[in-house]
């Protein structure tokens, strides 16, 4: 659904689809800031320091990836749902388990989850090539970039 009007020069059936695919990566990326803030509050553990920054920071970058979805969805004329009922609809992550604590096992959790995002985020850089949509395939592109790292930041703490 189209909202308000937008002169960028994508054909408007696009642009509805552009922002309907960016609702959903919107929807997964709030999710998975609220998980690194859950890990942030709840880890505990010899490492619990270092782990409670990484995932407060991991935090604010994914808060950041929802300001460019959002941006996006309304540049290109829809509106940007962030609520917590919407994300409870359209998110696609898994639960966060409520029973852990070890900065091990919020790793374990972390990592699951940001690898399937990265997954359907790449998926979102197809997509929106398809559509030929470059700006959003751009942002699409800078966001799988940082979760690789972000994963990779991850993974290196499982690694002995």
């Amino acid at each position: 659904m189209k909202d308000y009007p937008s002169r960028i020069d994508l054909a408007p059936e696009v642009q509805v689809e552009m922002t309907e695919i960016l609702s959903r990566s919107l929807a997964n990326t709030i999710d998975l800031r609220m998980q690194f803030k859950c890990s942030h509050w709840n880890v505990k553990g010899m490492q619990f320091f270092q782990l409670h920054q990484l995932f407060d920071t991991l935090a604010e970058q994914f808060d950041d990836f929802s300001d460019f979805l959002a941006e996006r969805i309304t540049a290109l004329g829809g509106r940007a749902e962030g609520t917590v009922q919407i994300v409870v609809q359209k998110s696609k992550i898994s639960p966060y388990p409520a029973n852990i604590s070890a900065g091990p096992e919020h790793l374990v959790a972390l990592a699951e989850r940001i690898a399937l995002y990265g997954k359907a985020i790449r998926y979102g850089i197809e997509l929106a090539d398809g559509l030929g949509d470059a700006s959003s395939a751009d942002l699409y592109t800078e966001i799988s970039r940082a979760t690789d790292k972000s994963l990779w930041l991850l993974e290196a703490h499982l690694q002995v």
